[in-house]
């Protein structure tokens, strides 16, 4: 069975002031929330989900009553970044394809069976239609991520990141031992990705495009718009 670990401990502090402070993943997006989405469809594939709770933690575990699903708490939220969050959840990465995202991004079901048809050691999503208006960004090539940074700071770029990868086989033991270095280094700061990103001179971190897919991460108010509107749309 594959494992899947969402981060879901944030505050959001972005858009938290127009959502009433709750947390991002728990707002509604047509009769269900976010997290509970995407929860069930993981679930419907077959998949062991863990979620990384902390700011507002207590609402998305009530959003989820009922579904199969293993919580780790990341009490440190306000000072820390997503990879303490998924430090905490460190013994849910197992030899089986482990799927990591942020659990305010909304993705069709095809994105998520792309990552459990891969067979590279890794993958990271990426959208070459977005550029743009892009958030954070790649440059790739040959497939391969070889930088990365928000707006300016990635000289180049071809491809907004769409917070979702996937980890495998070999990769695995090399991937927590980076995570663990990283932790014991106090880089409490750090997103979780930045574990991939130190690797790239070691080993190649590829990216699969999937411009022409619907996906949108909840930064800012207009992202949510975009979502309830596809919704509306294949409803």
């Amino acid at each position: 069975m594959a494992t899947a670990i969402l981060m879901a401990a944030g505050c959001g502090t972005r858009i938290s002031r127009k959502i009433n402070d709750c947390c991002k993943c728990t707002l509604d997006i047509g009769g269900i929330s976010l997290i509970r989405y995407t929860v069930q469809m993981l679930i419907n594939n077959n998949i062991d989900v863990h979620i990384v709770v902390g700011y507002d933690a207590e609402r998305v575990i009530g959003e989820l009553e009922g579904l199969q699903v293993t919580f780790h708490r990341n009490h440190f939220y306000s000072i820390t970044n997503s990879l303490v969050s998924l430090w905490f959840a460190k013994e849910a990465i197992s030899d089986d394809v482990v799927i990591l995202g942020n659990a305010d991004v909304y993705w069709e079901e095809a994105l998520l069976h792309k990552l459990l048809a891969e067979t590279r050691s890794n993958v990271m999503l990426c959208d070459s239609g977005r550029v743009e208006i892009g958030d954070y960004l790649f440059r790739t090539e040959n497939g391969k991520v070889v930088a990365f940074g928000k707006g300016n700071n990635c000289p180049g770029a071809n491809c907004e990141y769409v917070g979702l990868a996937a980890i495998r086989g070999n990769m695995i033991p090399k991937f927590k031992k980076r995570l663990e270095e990283l932790v014991e280094n106090q880089h409490h700061n750090f997103w979780w990705e930045q574990v991939l990103y130190s690797m790239t001179e070691e080993q190649p971190i590829w990216a699969e495009d999937i411009a022409g897919t619907f996906w949108a991460e909840i930064d800012y108010i207009e992202d949510y718009g975009r979502i309830l509107e596809y919704r509306k749309n294949v409803q």
